[in-house]
């Protein structure tokens, strides 16, 4: 039995969710200050066999740490040091923003699944394009000589500026944070920001991605892959209509699948009281994990080999990754689990799909 398990049951089901995640990622950077985390990379890197090319990018390996965990871009390289071969960091917003009141995260333990509504808080773009370039900086030099481990930026808009104004404020992100990201992530899906998941529609999709390309091309003088993050609830329809979008638009891929605001199947473990007295918000872990699936095959199938698609949504071992790239991903990623899983968790992932190649 591993140890991490029992660790959590005893230092952290009983704190508050947000305080255990802070002070949980707050022993992750402090092993990288002492010099511990480097140690243990010897154990966690990938191999050279487990790179592999996408969106011109060559990713250590295919598992990577989904955005939401490093909001701040404060832990980047000790995140790294763990395993992940890419982090997605944000989701930033051009302003910065407090979030939701609190308390806006609940664990479901025993669903292995979580219910958040934080709301983008974070310290805005300006703050946290300083801090990507740092990390960038740390990791392209300790991982000097061997396929260094990607950066990824997720941006999203600003709760106070109005769904019209959005296309300047995703431009305002992308100004700050394209020049230090190897790829951005667009994300219109998450269900705690009002109004947000309406920009899903093609209509008001198109200016937005069209402005976010503009804009990071002006502001590097490169091409910085570029992809949209989408919801579960979308409809098939719905589903098509993106992946057409991102086709003509010559988006480099999407991200699949963000938070569902559905609680199908939660009341056979968590009671159905337990889980309605967390109230608003998006569920991840376990139980995404089906449907997340049947997005990735619906989009595979529709778009073909185009386009890179990142899967996301209820990975917790090795057979769970397997599946998401059978299902017609190229890469995966994971951020649930991490919290009930511990900090050898995506060494465990990359070994095992490893070993089932």
């Amino acid at each position: 039995m591993r140890f991490y398990p029992m660790f959590f049951n005893v230092a952290f089901s009983w704190m508050d969710p947000e305080r255990a995640h802070h002070l949980g990622f707050l022993g992750i950077k402090l092993c990288r200050k002492v010099g511990v985390s480097r140690v243990l990379r010897r154990f966690t890197a990938a191999r050279p066999g487990d790179a592999l090319e996408a969106m011109g990018i060559t990713f250590p390996s295919r598992f990577g740490l989904a955005a939401g965990f490093d909001k701040g871009a404060t832990g980047v390289a000790a995140l790294a040091d763990l395993g992940f071969g890419h982090v997605e960091i944000g989701t930033v917003t051009g302003q910065a923003q407090p979030g939701n009141p609190k308390p806006r995260l609940f664990r479901l333990v025993v669903d292995r699944a979580v219910i958040n509504r934080m709301g983008f808080n974070n310290d805005g773009a300006a703050t946290v394009a300083a801090r990507v370039q740092q990390a960038r900086a740390e990791i392209e030099k300790g991982w000097s000589g061997t396929v260094r481990p990607v950066v990824g930026v997720n941006i999203g808009k600003t709760k106070v500026v109005e769904l019209e104004d959005a296309e300047g404020d995703y431009r305002i992100s992308t100004r700050a944070l394209a020049p230090h990201a190897d790829y951005m992530v667009v994300n219109v899906s998450s269900p705690n920001t009002p109004g947000l998941r309406e920009l899903q529609a093609v209509e008001s999709l198109r200016p937005i991605l069209t402005a976010v390309r503009e804009e990071s091309t002006a502001v590097t003088g490169r091409h910085v892959p570029l992809l949209v993050k989408i919801a579960p609830d979308l409809a098939e329809p719905d589903i098509h209509a993106v992946g057409d979008l991102a086709l003509e638009l010559g988006l480099d891929g999407i991200v699949a699948t963000n938070t569902t605001i559905a609680r199908e199947g939660l009341g056979l473990n968590t009671p159905s009281s337990e889980v309605e007295a967390c109230g608003a918000g998006g569920l991840s872990g376990a139980p995404l994990r089906i449907r997340s699936l049947e997005v990735i095959r619906l989009l595979r199938e529709h778009v073909g080999p185009e386009l890179t698609i990142i899967g996301v949504g209820g990975v917790t071992t090795a057979c769970d990754a397997q599946e998401v790239l059978a299902a017609g991903a190229d890469l995966v990623q994971g951020y649930t689990a991490f919290l009930y899983e511990g900090p050898f968790w995506a060494a465990r992932i990359v070994k095992g799909l490893r070993a089932s190649r």
